[in-house]
């Protein structure tokens, strides 16, 4: 490519950017931007990865507005011909712009590149780089090979509840959380957002916008990236698995009911949704690796707007829906906070479950229930019962069920079971 062709886009990008900071409010993100400063000091490579929309090129830019630096984004049609014999042209361009003490840049959906990585190696040695991408495998090859542990890896998640009370406008403190007003407020809020979910764009534009994410994520950054030719069946499997959310699923069960020839197929286009975080896999929690690994996986979308636009059954299952606002959240605490966890789900030949189980390194720290409500006396006895069979094989004593309102304690076999409200435990950091 010409040096002059790449100023034009350069320049075109960052005229857009500019228009999109005058034209809406960006909010304070969950994660705390200084972090990212503190780790280019290093100096590290920052890598920022998630979903597509999910607003990691906002956060990558708010991270430098004090800095100069210089950006491009890759997921532009304009760069289709860009090859690796054209970064050097691109830095020329970058330097031509903005000057030869340029120390600071950001590079969008890089993996579109193919040898990018060598590339951002050698510039790394005197610059301080962030890199964004959309696809869980941006770490792989020959950029972690060459790295050796120089860099940073942080996934960015649509909206968090609290971020998008922020965005609402809805303040809170330690106060007026117990005001009885707020509380109708916050919970008003919480039924749009478990409806909408949390790609920023649903709510700047509208909900509409949620079946061109889904098409993007499902044409770029999949079926296009991976050349997948039996396009028609690993479309009906991928609005299977979201339409099936928080349910448990099999390899072998997904090959059956889609007539794919072979299952090592039918794991692949499973890799290839998380590789892109449309979903995420829940494997069961077991000490022996073989039976974790043959077990049955659970499936979670990476948002509940997607969920209604493909599964067209959103209210129908709040319980479910609950289920996967807290998975996201523990994921999204785990990668801002670098808690060093894993978490799992539990279940017992006798089909007794538990949601969540929160291990950090050989115990067990956490077990979690989601239930919409403890009305019924029977889901009341089952979750508690699970909980308690749970408690006892996994020697855990940390037990709490997460509803829709209710908020207690119960006291079983002298086991203290807390029962707290889904905004509350949503907002827990920040209140």
């Amino acid at each position: 490519m010409l040096i002059n062709e790449l100023k034009k886009i350069i320049v075109d990008q960052q005229e857009e950017i500019i228009q999109q900071f005058k034209k809406n409010t960006f909010i304070e993100r969950d994660f705390d931007i200084d972090k990212i400063k503190k780790y280019l000091s290093a100096p590290n490579i920052v890598v920022i990865s998630g979903v597509r929309r999910s607003g990691k090129s906002t956060l990558a830019i708010l991270s430098l507005q004090k800095q100069k630096y210089a950006h491009i984004n890759f997921d532009d049609n304009r760069l289709s011909q860009f090859t690796t014999d054209d970064f050097e042209k691109l830095l020329q361009a970058f330097y031509e712009l903005y000057g030869e003490d340029l120390e600071y840049f950001i590079f969008d959906e890089i993996q579109n590149i193919d040898g990018w990585e060598l590339f951002i190696t050698r510039l790394r040695r005197s610059k301080k780089i962030i890199i964004t991408g959309s696809n869980a495998n941006l770490l792989s090859g020959q950029l972690a090979t060459h790295l050796t542990g120089r860099y940073i890896n942080i996934t960015l998640y649509p909206f968090s509840f609290q971020e998008f009370l922020r965005y609402q406008g809805v303040e809170l403190s330690k106060k007026n959380i117990y005001s009885t007003t707020r509380i109708a407020e916050i919970n008003k809020q919480f039924e749009k957002y478990i409806k909408l979910g949390g790609f920023p764009e649903v709510y700047k534009i509208s909900g509409d916008i949620i079946e061109g994410i889904y098409q993007n994520i499902l044409y770029k950054d999949i079926l296009v990236r991976y050349n997948i030719r039996h396009r028609d069946v690993f479309g009906k499997m991928t609005a299977y698995l979201i339409s099936n959310f928080s349910e448990r699923f099999s390899y072998r069960k997904l090959t059956g009911i889609f007539k794919i020839k072979d299952e090592h197929t039918t794991k692949d286009y499973v890799s290839y949704l998380q590789e892109s975080f449309l979903i995420s896999i829940l494997e069961k929690c077991s000490f022996k690796l073989k039976v974790q690994e043959l077990s049955s996986k659970k499936v979670y979308p990476v948002d509940t707007g997607l969920i209604n636009e493909v599964a067209f059954q959103l209210m129908d299952n709040i319980g479910r829906l609950m289920e996967v606002i807290v998975y996201l959240e523990l994921q999204r605490r785990k990668s801002y906070d670098k808690n060093k966890v894993e978490i799992f789900y539990w279940q017992n030949y006798q089909d007794q479950e538990v949601d969540f189980v929160i291990k950090k390194g050989a115990k067990i720290r956490q077990l979690i229930q989601v239930s919409h409500n403890l009305d019924n006396e029977m889901t009341k006895k089952r979750e508690i019962r699970s909980l308690l069979k749970g408690s006892k094989e996994l020697r855990c004593d940390e037990l709490v069920i997460i509803t829709r309102n209710d908020e207690n304690e119960i006291v079983v076999d002298n086991k203290k079971i807390k029962v707290v409200p889904i905004w509350k435990w949503l907002l827990a950091n920040s209140v």
